[in-house]
């Protein structure tokens, strides 16, 4: 008896629909097809146990299953449940009816139990734009299923409870979820607050600007002095994330595997920070099974690399085309990904190899040459890449012993959006642009013209405190946010001297 049902790859952060195919006939042998990997060979002995210990008879014919399309490779252990029923319904176990109306993922443990799995989003957006009823996969997987209307979404602890389903023996009770309320209820929960930040007013006027303007920024500064501290705290002060980036953020996670149990959406913009002995496939992606990197799961959010210098120079080179294109193409042998990596970077960094060179009380004991090697870690073309550098001094005791709490983050976030909406409304017709640190030199000529008076202050800054070339278009980038801020049309000098002060690393006589 020949049957068929469906089940679903990832590829990237969609999904495809796999047709299984599975027919019974006279002999003993076993047969899968259909570029399957190893781990979906073995499911062959997950199911003879599930359906053993669950009162089912492996059937003792011979079994021939493809997966179709054959060219595809099939990956992961999310096909054991959709095996077995298609097992059972070719030998007459299950009435078949109900087979081509839903989508079966599941992962089967020996005893017949379901273990979530990965990319069950792409999954049910994929189902339901192929106009299936519904989708049946584990009970951990439901809610964040759930969140794709028009589509029922059953959840189930055990293959029992599937089989009695599709004969008609049991009700199963669809999981669903309020998006929007969902959505808009954990949007506002963060962890960490810039009101527990004493002092740093400057570095915290920095880190508002970045946000405002979606700049990459870089925090040098010596050990102690709050750098990881403010970082973990900016993205309670960016715009939230609409409802599209937060599908589309949320299926990044599920496909990586990276969502919590019963969750259903990511509200909050997400926060990496990756150790810096990470690899280049850990960061940009890849690998033997195509896993999104941390540039791709920091994707609408921030990727914060702390003590900058000590990682890889090899994986920093590799920032420099997702940092520009906001996305990454995975090309191997076998296959050709292309991962969403629009993140802001955030870094930090000591000024030299003991710390303190600059610092106010402490003497530093590097000399100008290794203080340069240091700062040569970092290539000028990343460096390039970034628009704000901030110098960052330690707090004097006088303000860490404050009691008076600082502005909170919700104060901060509020001026933030506000300059956001400037920047939606100023590139409404510019698809691809998002803020002002996406402008091209042809925006900036538009909406970040200088006057007479501002002009002669950057040809003189950049002359007296030898600032390079590259420098150019990140001050006027920073200057347009700053105005932003402040509700200005035009740029004053007042927020050009602002961002021309955010150039600390272009000072040709910064590390003597």
């Amino acid at each position: 008896m020949l049957i068929k049902l469906f089940g679903a790859a990832v590829q990237g952060i969609d999904a495809t629909i796999i047709t299984i195919e599975v027919n019974c006939s006279r002999g003993i042998k076993f047969f899968l097809v259909g570029l399957p990997d190893s781990a979906v060979k073995e499911s062959h002995e997950r199911i003879v146990s599930a359906l053993q210990v669950n009162g089912h008879k492996f059937p003792t014919c011979q079994i021939v299953v493809n997966m179709a399309p054959a060219d595809i490779r099939k990956e992961g252990s999310a096909y054991d449940l959709p095996l077995a029923i298609g097992i059972l319904a070719a030998t007459g176990s299950i009435v078949p009816d109900k087979l081509s109306r839903y989508l079966i993922v599941g992962e089967l443990g020996l005893d017949g139990h379901l273990q979530p799995i990965k990319g069950a989003l792409p999954m049910a957006i994929t189902a339901r734009n192929a106009k299936l009823d519904g989708i049946i996969l584990p009970a951990q997987n439901a809610r964040e299923a759930a969140v794709v209307n028009n589509l029922q979404v059953y959840g189930v602890d055990n293959i029992t409870e599937v089989i009695n389903f599709l004969n008609g023996e049991q009700a199963l009770e669809p999981t669903t979820v309020d998006t929007r309320a969902e959505f808009y209820r954990n949007q506002i929960v963060f962890p960490f607050d810039f009101s527990d930040v004493k002092g740093q007013e400057n570095v915290k006027r920095a880190l508002e600007v970045a946000a405002a303007g979606g700049h990459n920024v870089i925090m040098i500064g010596a050990p102690g002095s709050g750098k990881s501290m403010m970082a973990k705290r900016l993205p309670g002060i960016l715009p939230p994330l609409t409802l599209a980036e937060s599908l589309e953020t949320t299926k990044i996670h599920s496909v990586a595997g990276k969502l919590g149990k019963n969750t259903s959406l990511i509200a909050t913009r997400p926060f990496r920070s990756p150790h810096h002995t990470i690899s280049q496939v850990a960061m940009v992606g890849g690998g033997a099974s195509p896993q999104p990197g941390e540039i791709s799961l920091a994707h609408n959010g921030v990727l914060f690399l702390d003590e900058l210098p000590e990682f890889n120079r090899s994986v920093l080179e590799v920032l420099r085309q997702p940092l520009e294109d906001r996305h990454i193409t995975i090309s191997r042998a076998k296959y050709s990904l292309d991962y969403p990596a629009g993140f802001m970077l955030v870094a930090s960094m000591n000024p030299c190899p003991c710390g303190y060179y600059n610092h106010p009380t402490r003497k530093c004991v590097c000399n100008p040459g290794q203080v340069q090697r240091y700062l040569n870690k970092i290539s000028g073309p990343l460096l390039d890449r970034i628009d704000i550098q901030v110098e960052i001094v330690p707090v004097p005791f006088e303000k860490l012993s404050e009691q008076r709490p600082g502005e909170s983050s919700a104060t901060i976030r509020e001026r933030v959006i506000r300059a956001r909406k400037i920047q939606s409304e100023r590139f409404s017709n510019h698809p691809e642009t998002y803020c002002n640190a996406q402008m091209t030199p042809q925006m900036l000529a538009k909406y970040a013209s200088l006057d007479e008076k501002c002009l002669a202050l950057l040809r003189n800054a950049m002359t007296r405190l030898n600032l390079s070339a590259r420098a150019y278009d990140r001050i006027l980038k920073v200057a347009r946010t700053i105005a932003d801020l402040e509700g200005e049309e035009r740029i004053s000098t007042s927020h050009l001297t602002e961002a021309i002060s955010y150039r600390n690393l272009d000072r040709a006589n910064w590390a003597g």
